[in-house]
């Protein structure tokens, strides 16, 4: 993700209308948004009542985010999920397929662990993450166009490029630059990776928790194995 751009190249989506939709089902205020990155869907969160707190790595992502409308009445923290209070959510959740990021199973436990720890009895944890099966990569690596946007600033336009270097074991790599294509510059540029975890690693993996339900492409149905995304909802 890069914050400069992610905003526009990011709108909103039936994903955003499924996570507020799902928030709706349940009885719960305290909110942590895990992997908040630029807020542009906490902010809608805090919008709807809940009282949030917004937790990312990304130094420059949670500025971007502090200066949106409403953002002052969010609590935004630079960092991970050892920074969620104990017991003090009723849900703590990942949008934007955050789960991917944790490449290894002693970081995606921890993260596990943490949740659990963080969310009051009866609490919900939700999160989607692509189903390996469906492949999607080969769908993006057939796309060699650039994605534009403007810049925040200066309101010149950019063009976002993406290269892929495929996968080692079950990790994909791939690169994303922004370049001003009138001098060719290239204005920031970052390495991305991204765990594929099949459906039933996952599933163990969430072995504390007493329920585990997994949606399919955002609607209120069970997964099956040809769904594209799936959303884990699962209570403490």
């Amino acid at each position: 993700m890069i914050p400069l751009v992610y905003d526009q190249i990011n709108g909103w989506g039936k994903d955003d209308e499924f996570f507020l939709e799902l928030l709706k089902k349940l009885n719960g205020k305290e909110l942590a948004d895990l992997g908040c990155g630029t807020g542009r869907l906490t902010t809608h969160f805090s919008e709807a009542g809940y009282q949030i707190t917004a937790i990312d790595p990304n130094v420059e992502a949670i500025e971007q985010a502090r200066i949106k409308n409403g953002a002052d009445k969010v609590t935004w923290i630079v960092g991970d999920s050892s920074n969620l209070q104990t017991s003090s959510y009723d849900v703590v959740i990942m949008t934007a397929n955050v789960a991917q990021v944790f490449l290894t199973d002693e970081i995606w436990e921890q993260v596990i662990s943490d949740a659990y720890r963080a969310l009051k009895p009866g609490g919900h944890f939700i999160f989607d993450t692509r189903n390996p099966l469906a492949q999607v990569w080969e769908q993006w690596e057939k796309d060699s166009t650039p994605d534009v946007a403007m810049h925040p600033v200066t309101g010149e336009r950019l063009e976002i490029w993406t290269e892929y270097d495929g996968f080692v074991e079950d990790i994909y790599t791939f690169h994303e630059s922004v370049k001003n294509p009138q001098t060719n510059e290239v204005l920031v540029s970052q390495k991305m990776q991204l765990k594929f975890r099949p459906r039933e690693a996952i599933y163990d993996s969430l072995k504390n928790f007493s329920q585990i339900r997994v949606y399919g492409d955002w609607v209120f149905q069970e997964a099956t194995s040809e769904t594209k995304s799936f959303i884990f909802h699962v209570l403490k």
